[in-house]
């Protein structure tokens, strides 16, 4: 229901921030705004991703957890598609991302999330297999026997390019 919100009610507030930022500010320096951010955000993206790679790099050369350091330049890299976007609404949310406190604010909501997320899923794990629900894995070197039938071809469609032929 929140998705669909979003994506009838982010258009209606670009068209009536582009109004009334335009009946504002005028036509030519609206689109001068608009489109200097879409720059800046493909410039941000660009520089970003470049760093991210360097990034990894380093963490994987020193054997450090790259996973702050990427989260970060993930934010970054969302700024800037948000900045890309037309639009002051979007604008002014990737903006917002690029300062330091709301990004640790963000990365914060999300580990709590994503925590929450983990214990959920490791407590119905948990129950399962007290209640001997849980699926038993094969064991090592056991055979599972099944049955297979090859389908022939009716020649009649090229490959599909997925495949090797």
């Amino acid at each position: 229901m929140w998705l669909f919100a979003l994506i009838l009610g982010l258009p209606l507030i670009e068209i009536s921030l582009f109004v009334t930022v335009g009946a504002w500010l005028g036509l030519w320096l609206t689109l001068a705004i608009v489109i200097g951010t879409a720059v800046f955000g493909i410039w941000l993206i660009r520089s970003q991703g470049e760093r991210a790679q360097r990034d990894l790099n380093v963490a994987l050369q020193t054997r450090s957890n790259p996973a702050q350091a990427l989260a970060l330049d993930v934010l970054t890299v969302v700024a800037g598609a948000l900045l890309v976007l037309p639009g002051f609404f979007t604008d002014v949310c990737g903006i917002l991302l690029l300062l330091p406190p709301v990004r640790h604010a963000v990365m914060r909501l999300a580990q709590r999330r994503a925590k929450a997320a983990v214990a959920t899923h490791l407590y119905a794990a948990a129950k399962a297999a007290a209640s001997g629900k849980a699926q038993a894995r094969p064991k090592p070197g056991e055979v599972i026997d099944t049955t297979w039938e090859e389908l022939p071809g009716d020649g009649s469609k090229p490959p599909s390019g997925w495949t090797r032929h």
